[in-house]
């Protein structure tokens, strides 16, 4: 950690438990940030606790302080069974669960307090398993929490410590009905320790706080800008056409060691993958629909710089905690301003310095007013020069990574990659006529030059596929538990 983002407070200062101080001092960790240092000595005193700070600035790291301590430094309670655990602590996506409980394991090896995490989307009958048999601390996403919870796999009754990590990220999700499921299972908030950490703390997010939280201390560390002192934005204006070439021409001019590239849909991340591996560049995609097994093994390539870049959608931009992030492109401007600031702040982590670099095209360039009013400040316009805007070589035929139908055997790089052999149909529907082409043709037509080089990328396994017309993508929802 830089000390530019550390206090003068030490843990030391805070009398600890032996075994939990034990693992900070192994981790290397001496002194406090200020969210650490304005909300641990409420926490540990037994006051609950509604934090709000930057992202990368150590929220994870306080509460998993105080749970821990309370947890070691309690009276054991001889009734208590092992699907009883004394500690619950909910996520919004799965990477940040993971995340957490990483942190949770560096810290607290030495406290011989079992740890458990539940998400969703891969080790349904593991996770199960372990539940059986037991945890102190429970790390979770809600949905797969609840579909354990219903089968009586686990009991709320004697929990200890409630946190709520990412609490906003919780109500844009969706998940506020099935966290209050949880919460009315515990004991009251009078019996139980309660934290509540976010990067900001909304209307609705402190009611949830003041209705299931015990009078809590409201911490908030305000800084003099919404994005992190020392990222340095710009922001470019070009056209649809320009996108690519000038992506390629910032990566080879920049030659960043470690770049996260994030863009609002799965099929734009699929064609962008595919530039970047017909140019030289090793990279990966993260989004909604990806499996889980195959994203975490993404993250650690990405963490061990086996990848250089990650192309991924907004369920990466929060919670995750990846070293020496050098550079965020936004290819696309986000909608929501916030969304901004969390792509933003995967870069520039714990005092490093960091590059947003952001496209403002003919399609996401009104998005740019609303983020500016929502920073506060301008975001430095930079000037379009000739060399930026490279020639790319042709991208690389790639295999999507859309689930395709039960038994299709896509492989990558071949020209008849998912065709089906002549004629076999796998649906019941009718040959469609010549008339019933007509229309498609006929929106393919007006499509502008810009769309017409989205198409031409390798989106779908086969040339002919892909001349059937524009085809309607969802935009990617963030990975549920």
């Amino acid at each position: 950690m830089s000390n530019t983002h550390l206090t003068e407070k030490r843990f030391t200062e805070f009398n600890l438990h032996d075994s939990l101080q034990a693992g900070l001092n192994e981790a290397g960790f001496e002194f406090c940030t200020p969210i650490q240092a304005e909300t641990l000595p409420h926490a540990l005193d037994g006051k609950d606790v509604a934090g709000q700070a930057q992202t990368g600035t150590g929220k994870t790291m306080a509460f998993l302080l105080a749970t821990y301590q309370r947890l070691l430094t309690m009276e054991p309670d001889p009734e208590r069974k092992p699907n009883q655990p004394l500690a619950l602590m909910l996520a919004p996506t799965r990477e940040l669960a993971i995340q957490i409980e990483k942190d949770a394991e560096v810290i607290g090896k030495q406290t011989g307090l079992k740890l458990g995490l539940v998400y969703g989307g891969t080790g349904y009958d593991t996770q199960r398993k372990m539940l059986e048999q037991g945890v102190d601390i429970l790390v979770g996403t809600p949905g797969r929490l609840i579909d354990y919870f219903k089968q009586g796999l686990y009991r709320l009754d004697r929990l200890q410590v409630l946190v709520l990590d990412e609490a906003d990220r919780m109500f844009d999700m969706g998940f506020i009905k099935d966290i209050r499921f949880l919460l009315h299972r515990m004991p009251p908030p009078d019996k139980r320790l309660g934290l509540l950490f976010s990067a900001t703390l909304s209307l609705r997010v402190e009611e949830l706080g003041y209705e299931h939280l015990d009078d809590p201390v409201e911490v908030k560390i305000e800084t003099e800008n919404v994005t992190a002192d020392k990222i340095t934005e710009i922001v470019y204006h070009p056209s649809n056409e320009e996108k690519i070439p000038l992506l390629i021409g910032l990566l080879r001019q920049h030659e960043p060691r470690r770049t996260m590239i994030f863009i609002n849909t799965k099929w734009v991340a699929e064609k962008i993958y595919a530039w970047l591996l017909g140019n030289g560049f090793t990279a990966g995609i993260i989004s909604g629909d990806v499996p889980q097994k195959k994203r975490e093994r993404l993250l650690q390539d990405f963490k061990d710089d086996k990848i250089n870049i990650l192309v991924a959608t907004d369920v990466a931009a929060r919670g995750l905690h990846i070293p020496a992030v050098s550079h965020v492109f936004n290819y696309d401007l986000p909608q929501d301003a916030e969304d901004y600031v969390h792509r933003i702040g995967r870069t520039a982590r714990a005092g490093a310095t960091g590059d947003a670099i952001s496209f403002a095209c003919e399609d996401t360039a009104y998005h740019l007013m609303d983020i500016e009013e929502y920073i506060g400040h301008k975001i430095p316009l930079a000037q379009i020069i000739p060399d930026l805007i490279v020639k790319p070589d042709p991208p690389a035929r790639i295999e999507s990574h859309r689930p395709g139908r039960p038994g299709d055997n896509r492989r990558s790089g071949g020209r008849d990659a998912g065709r089906k052999p002549a004629g076999r149909r796998d649906d019941k529907r009718p040959p469609r006529t010549q008339q019933d082409r007509r229309p498609a043709q006929a929106d393919n037509s007006k499509r502008s030059r810009s769309e017409t080089i989205q198409v031409e990328t390798p989106l779908s396994p086969s040339a002919e596929q892909s001349k059937k017309g524009p085809r309607t993508r969802k935009k990617d929802t963030p990975a549920i538990g």
